[in-house]
């Protein structure tokens, strides 16, 4: 995420992340309790509670470094009925939970300005819109350990499990690099502008 790092746009980004990062991960954890794994839940992780989800070192590290991470959600899929076919739904929902969190807050966007509420819950709000869009398309790139990886992997023949498994070793070194040296970037923002521009011209049909 591009942002400057001075107190107000902190201030603006935060409820937006932790928003974000709760409904994603909740989504994992809820998805899969529907399907028949109660994994999450005996680890306290089916809950909206912010605190449940979010790392502390990934947390800082989103907000001063623009990349970060909270708590991987756990799941058995043995406990699915069809394995292959929840752990695609249960890897799929974070990022689509995001993508439905961004359409509702850019109609509550929209009203706002209707409203002519104040400049800064237009500014909360549009950062909030935008978090959701690249926490969604972020992770599903094909990278361990992002969701991506894994909707990978459940349509894979299953002899390449282990060359997954063989990459996850190097995955967060891998992530870094693509990072560090904004390759990820080049991918991922002309994705959310895309996505963001067809948010805001639902904003300009509600005003």
């Amino acid at each position: 995420m591009v942002f400057n790092l001075d107190l107000t746009t902190i201030l603006l980004t935060l409820p937006g992340i932790l928003l974000a990062l709760t409904v994603h991960e909740f989504s994992h954890a809820y998805s899969a309790y529907l399907l028949g794994d109660p994994t999450a839940k005996h680890y306290g992780r089916l809950t909206l509670n912010p605190m449940s989800h979010i790392d502390i070192v990934g947390f800082l590290m989103l907000i001063f470094f623009r990349f970060g991470w909270a708590k991987p959600v756990p799941i058995n899929p043995n406990n699915f009925v069809n394995r292959k076919a929840g752990y695609f739904i249960v890897s799929i929902a974070g990022p689509i939970s995001n993508i439905i969190l961004a359409v509702f807050l850019t109609l509550g966007l929209g009203l706002a300005i209707k409203f002519e509420l104040s400049v800064f819950i237009y500014d909360l709000l549009y950062f909030a819109i935008f978090i959701n869009l690249v926490l969604a398309v972020f992770n599903l790139f094909p990278i361990p350990p992002l969701d991506g990886s894994k909707l990978l992997l459940t349509i894979l023949p299953s002899r390449f499990e282990y060359k997954y498994y063989e990459l996850q070793k190097y995955s967060y070194v891998l992530l870094f690099l693509l990072v560090y040296f904004r390759i990820i970037n080049k991918m991922l923002f002309p994705i959310v502008t895309y996505m963001l521009n067809m948010l805001m011209g639902l904003v300009i049909y509600i005003i």
